[in-house]
């Protein structure tokens, strides 16, 4: 009896405050299946396929293997064409449909996979909220979504993947190893950020140095067992050994030639590079590859790259500090988008920026290796893409790790408005 005098009474509002969170979350989580839904109908479903994985994909579903125009090819990461293969089975009328449907349950899953990650991190309310609310309505990730692009799906895969490092020990090395491993089929790029985590992660594991080593090899030994198929694959059909795609050399080459830097670098501002110059650079290098193997002609296209690159360095440099420009943009270019939607866009855009600023400086993203791995992956990307070819689109698979720092925000804010409270509640004279 004396004991439960002595215990504190709960009033009505904190039991029911759980619920009324996982209400907010639910909210939220529709929020984002509702405005992937609106963009996709609005666009007609997703019809367009600017980088061809649908002939893929059908090449696939009709059991003729990976190929691209009738040769067999490892141009594009193999991942997402495979999951579209069941799609092309279904009544053309029927197809953009589907794939707006998978879509949607990708951008759901990567609500999911924020707020799993986010109820272990401390402060997880309001900054579980927040960070799911940024996934779920981030302008650039929620367009992405209307069209055939491996955007949606990386932004799941990077969301599942810190999900996984967030585990300590071995099961957190394995699964988020396993995670970033099937990113990198889905988005190379994305792998410099799997390497910095790692590297991260092998100084942030508790333990002996044997024990750092242990789990830094099962992190990138779990990357490289899913890479493995496919580098086998090519080895057999291509000759050889392609772990990513034969790809990277024209993506490095797109950003970084004389064509490119007359009509983009040293051309109007927001420029968008098309027409007949694009034109020839692409005739021009069909013409100096056509006798070689789809390895052979990658290389060679990338070290004449990086060989134009260094030759040009001054120019190198702008064209570098322009494309993190594009890439960290807070509005889509003029000459493609109508300005409501730009304005939309930098309305949603200024504030996120604000919070990840604040999160990443004052955050306690050292405290908690989470926070750490999303620094890993944004740091990551954002080194290729200042090399690579780049574009507001390109950053629309770090969201949910951009996501993940600025709620990290939160803590900082409300010390800030608990300071300034106190001092506004002593500056009132006392009556």
């Amino acid at each position: 009896a004396i004991g439960r005098l002595t215990q504190p009474r709960r009033s009505p509002m904190i039991l029911h405050t759980p619920r009324r969170r996982d209400f907010l979350f639910w909210t939220l989580l529709g929020g984002a299946v509702v405005v992937r839904l609106a963009v996709i109908v609005a666009a007609g479903g997703c019809r367009q396929d600017p980088d061809n994985y649908l002939p893929i994909a059908r090449s696939l579903a009709e059991g003729k293997g990976y190929r691209l125009n009738g040769k067999l090819t490892a141009y594009r990461p193999p991942l997402y064409p495979i999951l579209l293969a069941p799609l092309t089975k279904l009544p053309k009328a029927w197809m953009p449909w589907a794939i707006g449907g998978f879509h949607v349950a990708l951008g759901g899953l990567t609500v999911l996979a924020v707020d799993s990650l986010m109820r272990r991190l401390p402060s997880r309310s309001p900054a579980r909220y927040l960070a799911v609310a940024l996934v779920a309505f981030d302008p650039v990730l929620v367009v992405q979504s209307r069209s055939v692009m491996t955007e949606t799906l990386a932004a799941a895969l990077v969301a599942t993947s810190l999900w996984g490092l967030g585990h300590p020990g071995k099961r957190g090395a394995i699964w988020g190893g396993v995670a970033f491993g099937i990113a990198g089929l889905c988005r190379p790029s994305l792998l410099a950020g799997a390497v910095l985590a790692g590297l991260a992660r092998s100084r942030l594991t508790s333990g002996g140095t044997g024990k750092k080593l242990l789990d830094s090899m099962l992190f990138f030994t779990s990357i490289a067992v899913i890479l493995f198929p496919w580098a086998l694959r090519n080895k057999l059909v291509l000759g050889d050994a392609v772990w990513t795609t034969t790809h990277g050399g024209y993506t490095l080459a797109l950003a970084n030639n004389a064509y490119y830097y007359d009509d983009v670098l040293n051309g109007q501002p927001g420029a968008v590079w098309s027409g007949e110059n694009q034109r020839t650079w692409e005739r021009g290098l069909f013409r100096a590859t056509v006798l070689l193997t789809e390895p052979e002609a990658d290389r060679a296209i990338r070290d004449g790259t990086i060989y134009f690159m260094v030759t040009h360095l001054r120019d190198t440099t702008r064209a570098s500090i322009a494309r993190l420009g594009r890439f960290w943009g807070i509005t889509p270019s003029g000459e493609v988008y109508p300005t409501p939607l730009r304005l939309l866009t930098a309305a949603w855009t200024v504030p996120f920026w604000m919070l990840v600023c604040v999160g990443w400086l004052f955050g306690p993203k050292l405290l908690d290796p989470r926070r750490t791995y999303a620094v890993c992956v944004v740091v990551g990307l954002t080194c290729v893409h200042a090399m690579y070819w780049s574009d507001m689109r390109m950053r629309a698979p770090i969201v949910p790790a951009l996501a993940v720092i600025a709620a990290g925000a939160i803590p900082s804010l409300r010390q800030v408005w608990s300071r300034f409270t106190r001092k506004t509640s002593r500056s009132r004279p006392q009556r």
